[in-house]
């Protein structure tokens, strides 16, 4: 029986609840969130179990060792949660030179940067939660130690990790992984069962610690001693420095709603400027290919300064301010034709994940994403602990004159981004779109099909997406209309259809209804997304 393959068409609709909901990525880890609210915890507890538990049943796409940010809606408030970790002391440009790199790798022990997602837990936990972090980890823990059987796109992206890794990763650092990932000397199938005794002793001492075993503890002493074993830089000096940094949202105001986003040095942004610009031009229309160009030529020109601009905020040669501003819109929306345009970047003015929504019946909402950038991260897990480190370093420039040059302690682009939307000052929900630079796209898409055409959240994930790729190319799926496509080809577009939707990001969406406190949830087809309700 195979299960990836799927014949035939299949419509999923949009799921309704009262007293609480949780939309991600696997359902498992949806269940889990619920579990917790009918203990009693509330939905930012909800998230936070969620969380740990995509740790343990999704791998592929985060980790303990990753990063997160969360947009946290409670008592008719909004509030942001950067929790990405900087890179440590010891990684300078130099250093990463000295080891023979001309630009910053991807895999292994140079890209490591500090994590953020115990951090992350643990203020969410003390801030606005309403049980323990240890009562919140429990699920995960359980997980961990029992095991589980994996799902099929789980599945298909761990088999296709451990296919290209066993190739690349030879050297002494990576044994941990593949004793961890793949214990049997394969990685597990589909329906097949695997779990981490390591993990959940690793959830259980973050639990019980509030995080303060990760960051100053014994888990602090195991990631130094392997990093001083085989030479890298992470030490726990580093990890008894970081605090994740509560942040005051930014918005932009879109079809009488405001989209919410965390400020740099996060990607949010791009989504954001994306809408700015489009509204500059044509009204759009359903299914018309103009109106489609015109997105596509919006989201270049945002992204390409993006690219440029967005890093630290001290480090940005220009504000986020001026970013979001009208006159910059105006002035991106002019260089927007009916011919496809290669973009440069914006002339300053002189002078990839997982993803979880959350809500309950007390009106509580977070909108939550951790990632450990590329898949597994960097391929390097801290023995016996489950552990696997990001490789968000990746990203940084070897470039002392680019404004996301690395420099010790600098936390850098980061592509992870959750959404919220509002309406005259009352929640609307969370939403979010995961996968690396597909992010803000899917978040520009997912906010067009709900403001501009009115589709409801199951329908606004669904409908085929296209993903600008850099220059003229644009992928979009298969099930894209064949017609725009060759529409958009006429206009210069060089457009490419993708058999597999797996590159096109996976989103969840939870509306609320501000006069009967009814949720509307929607999950992504793309993946094993699943709603748990109450």
């Amino acid at each position: 029986m195979d299960y990836s393959n799927h014949p035939f068409p299949g419509k999923r609709h949009t799921v309704f609840g009262k007293k609480g909901m949780v939309a991600t990525s696997q359902p498992l880890a949806a269940q889990t969130g619920l579990e917790i609210l009918k203990k009693g915890g509330n939905a930012i507890d909800a998230a936070i179990a969620t969380a740990a538990t995509l740790t343990v049943v999704e791998p592929t796409s985060n980790g303990i060792g990753g990063d997160a940010f969360a947009l946290v809606w409670v008592k008719g408030e909004l509030h942001g949660l950067n929790a990405s970790g900087p890179s440590p002391q010891e990684l300078t440009i130099e250093s990463v030179k000295a080891k023979g790199h001309d630009k910053m790798p991807t895999h292994g022990l140079v890209p490591i940067t500090v994590p953020g997602v115990p951090a992350a837990w643990a203020e969410l936990s003390k801030r606005f939660g309403k049980l323990s972090l240890a009562e919140t980890l429990e699920p995960a823990i359980r997980y961990a130690e029992e095991g589980y059987p994996l799902t099929p796109i789980l599945g298909k992206f761990w088999k296709k990790a451990y296919d290209n890794f066993k190739k690349t990763f030879t050297d002494k650092e990576f044994e941990a992984w593949f004793e961890t990932f793949a214990p049997d000397g394969r990685a597990p199938e589909i329906g097949e069962m695997w779990k981490s005794p390591g993990h959940a002793d690793t959830l259980r001492k973050i639990g019980e610690s509030d995080a303060k075993a990760f960051y100053e503890g014994e888990l602090a002493e195991k990631i130094d001693s392997f990093m001083t074993e085989h030479g890298g830089f992470l030490k726990k000096e580093d990890l008894a420095a970081y605090k994740a940094e509560w942040v005051k949202p930014i918005s932009t105001s879109y079809k009488g709603h405001e989209v919410w986003e965390i400020p740099p040095n996060g990607q949010g942004m791009v989504a954001q400027m994306a809408l700015n610009i489009f509204k500059q031009l044509d009204a759009p229309v359903w299914q018309q290919a103009n109106t489609l160009h015109q997105q596509i030529e919006s989201m270049k020109l945002a992204y390409t300064d993006g690219q440029a601009f967005i890093t630290e905020q001290m480090d940005m040669p220009v504000t986020a301010e001026h970013l979001l501003s009208d006159d910059y819109a105006a002035s991106r929306a002019k260089e927007i034709g009916t011919e496809a345009i290669d973009p440069v970047a914006y002339e300053l003015p002189k002078g990839g994940t997982v993803y979880l929504a959350a809500a309950d019946e007390e009106g509580n909402m977070i909108s939550y994403i951790q990632s450990n950038y590329m898949g597994f991260g960097s391929g390097i897990v801290i023995p016996g602990t489950g552990i696997g480190l990001q490789n968000r370093g990746a990203d940084f420039s070897l470039d002392d004159s680019h404004p996301n040059a690395l420099k010790p302690g600098k936390r850098t682009f980061h592509t992870i981004i959750p959404g919220f939307l509002t309406k005259a000052g009352e929640a609307v929900g969370p939403f979010g779109v995961m996968g690396g630079y597909m992010q803000p796209q899917g978040h520009f898409q997912v906010v067009v099909n709900t403001l501009d055409y009115l589709l409801n959240p199951q329908a606004a994930l669904d409908m085929p997406r296209w993903q600008w790729m850099g220059g003229k190319k644009v992928t979009v799926e298969a099930e894209f209309p064949n017609y725009l496509a060759q529409e958009l080809q006429r206009k210069g577009h060089q457009v490419e259809v993708m058999a597999d939707p797996g590159s096109f990001g996976r989103g969840q969406i939870i509306w609320r209804n501000p006069e009967t406190g009814v949720l509307a949830g929607g999950t992504e087809s793309r993946t094993d997304g699943a709603i748990a309700v109450w």
